[in-house]
């Protein structure tokens, strides 16, 4: 038995067979080949195998998920099948005299350019399809064994060196029971999808990926950030039982989804949820999810080909705020950039992208893409209760800009007879230190601040969250970080706005005493946390914690300010 520690990412603890991620390189070389039918067969095999491969995936999909998602294999049977395709991989191998892999990757690359540059969006569509199936033949063309998370169909725990957000979003919760990373930490975007989807998860453990293969049995213990590889009978259940009390206490939390969020003194403050698509809304609703604190709007654009088309951002909007039935929902636009990348935006590779093009940056400077999302809100807006966030603000003139754009689509929507809500607000993600040094004045002309804490830590302590050799400086109880806190809370409040806070520490239970204390509005977190910080909520007094939270502002570090709220707990 191996003990790996790591991260507590995702809460809970999750037992499985270990199931390896590792992305190919799907790159080929071109070879001169003799013998052009022995090349032709195995081209041929490739195709067999993989048509076996996409109808048992096109089957079970039918039977799991349903006929609509079942369509996607069927077109890629379809393209698979197609001689239009097929047929010149042939004759390239045998007019050339190259390898199998060779000639279908050139064939395929110039059907894809193709179809890419076409109008029509069906076509342009086709060019994902065609890429997907590509890369599935070229596994077995050079014997890469590959297998999609989407593949998954045995309950497994996922290793990986990280996860990329598109990787997240393919997993199926009903067979992905946890999984855990070389890489990463609480506020990496592998554990913020993990929260989301409800899976435990640890992160940071340096070496998984080498110390364990496929197949092995692996606990992942998402509350104490360890993770065993082929634990003994005992071991398993020993963590068997832990699981069980977890579960016991969540069910406890489970009494309180239908409650407010009340202090011991009466005052209600909001708990609200972070989400990255319309199928997470369940989960916030599941979990008493007073409202949706975040929607990250760019896992839209990610796992695509091309930007979304405003009736696909359009219809994801829109369902949101159906599903939320009246209660609020920030959209936050798009915010990509930093450890975000839209490989088909073809933008510059910068040597600091967290503080380079990206977020409002890049909207500012591609109104195209940017007038779109906006369109798409609007318009969406009649369905519910939309208040619309801009990332990394760090001027005024930035705020400025991106809401005359926005009122700019309004009164274009009215122009053509389009409904558009006379209801939304319109507020900034404070996550620049310039910004919440500057509250008072944002505040003038905001409708609500949200203090996305993940950026704003980093950027204040000049310390990367994503690197470990300075972790140690990612210090959500810093005196420094949460006198920025209060400043922004104050200069809200003193012009009749509110705030709230979507970075994670508005989760955390030592940090909950505090930003209630400070005066919070909203805390905005992953779904799986909002009924055990409504059950702690219940059980403090907001006048006790506003003394708690003075004394924590004159403190000198962040080690003294936790022994002070951990004093309060004992």
């Amino acid at each position: 038995m191996l003990k790996i520690s790591g991260i507590a990412a995702s809460a809970g603890i999750a037992i499985a067979k270990a199931f390896i991620l590792e992305h190919p390189n799907y790159s080929v070389e071109k070879r001169t080949v003799t013998d052009v039918e022995a090349e032709i067969a195995k081209l041929d095999a490739a195709l067999a195998q993989s048509q076996s491969e996409l109808e048992s995936i096109k089957e079970r999909t039918l039977q799991e998920m349903g006929e609509k998602k079942a369509e996607i294999f069927a077109s890629h049977l379809l393209i698979l099948n197609d001689p239009e395709l097929i047929d010149p991989v042939k004759d390239k191998i045998r007019n050339e005299q190259v390898n199998a892999e060779f000639a279908l990757d050139e064939t395929a690359s110039q059907f894809i350019a193709m179809f890419e540059n076409m109008k029509s969006e069906y076509l342009q569509e086709r060019a994902a399809d065609m890429r997907d199936v590509t890369k599935r033949v070229l596994n077995h063309l050079l014997g890469l064994k590959f297998m999609s998370p989407a593949e998954i169909s045995e309950e497994t725990i996922v290793l990986a060196e990280d996860l990329t957000p598109s990787d997240t979003a393919q997993l199926n919760r009903k067979y992905v029971k946890g999984f855990a990373t070389n890489i990463g930490g609480r506020t990496s975007h592998s554990a913020i999808m993990a929260r989301s989807l409800e899976i435990p998860a640890v992160v940071g453990t340096k070496d998984v990926l080498s110390q364990a293969k496929s197949g092995d049995l692996i606990i992942v213990d998402g509350l104490d950030g360890e993770v065993f590889v082929n634990p003994s009978d005992e071991v398993v259940a020993e963590y068997r039982q832990k699981q069980q009390a977890y579960e016991k206490q969540r069910e406890e939390w489970r009494k309180l989804r239908d409650e407010a969020t009340v202090s011991t003194d009466g005052v209600h403050v909001e708990l609200a949820a972070n989400i990255g698509t319309p199928n997470d809304v369940t989960g916030v609703l599941e979990n008493g999810g007073e409202g949706v604190g975040l929607y990250r709007t760019e896992f839209l654009y990610m796992g695509r080909d091309k930007l979304p088309s405003e009736d696909v951002q359009y219809n994801a909007y829109k369902t949101v705020l159906e599903k939320m039935e009246g209660k609020p929902v920030v959209v936050r636009t798009l915010d990509i950039g930093g450890d975000k990348e839209l490989p088909y935006l073809d933008m510059p590779k910068e040597m600091n992208p967290f503080l380079g093009f990206r977020a409002i940056r890049l909207c500012l400077d591609r109104q195209d893409i940017f007038r779109t999302q906006l369109r798409a809100l609007l318009r969406a807006s009649v369905y519910g209760n939309l208040r619309i966030m801009f990332p990394m603000i760090a001027t005024l003139g930035e705020f400025r800009e991106a809401k005359a754009i926005l009122l700019e689509e309004k009164a274009k929507l009215a122009s053509e007879g389009v409904q558009v809500s006379e209801e939304i607000q319109v507020g900034i993600m404070v996550e620049i230190p310039s910004t919440a040094v500057l509250a008072d004045q944002f505040a003038k002309e905001v409708d609500f601040f949200s203090i996305g804490t993940n950026d704003l830590i980093q950027y204040t302590m000049a310390a990367d969250r994503m690197n470990e050799r300075v972790s140690y400086l990612y210090q959500p109880y810093n005196p420094a970080i949460l006198r920025l806190i209060k400043m922004v809370i104050d200069a809200a409040h003193a012009n009749g706005r509110w705030a709230g806070m979507c970075g994670e520490m508005a989760g955390d239970a030592t940090a909950i005493p505090l930003l209630l204390g400070l005066g919070l509005d909203e805390f905005s977190m992953s779904a799986t946390s909002i009924l055990p910080a409504r059950s702690q909520i219940s059980k403090l007094s907001r006048a006790d914690m506003e003394k708690l939270a003075a004394q924590a502002l004159d403190m000198q570090t962040a080690e003294e300010v936790v022994a002070l709220v951990q004093s309060i707990e004992g």
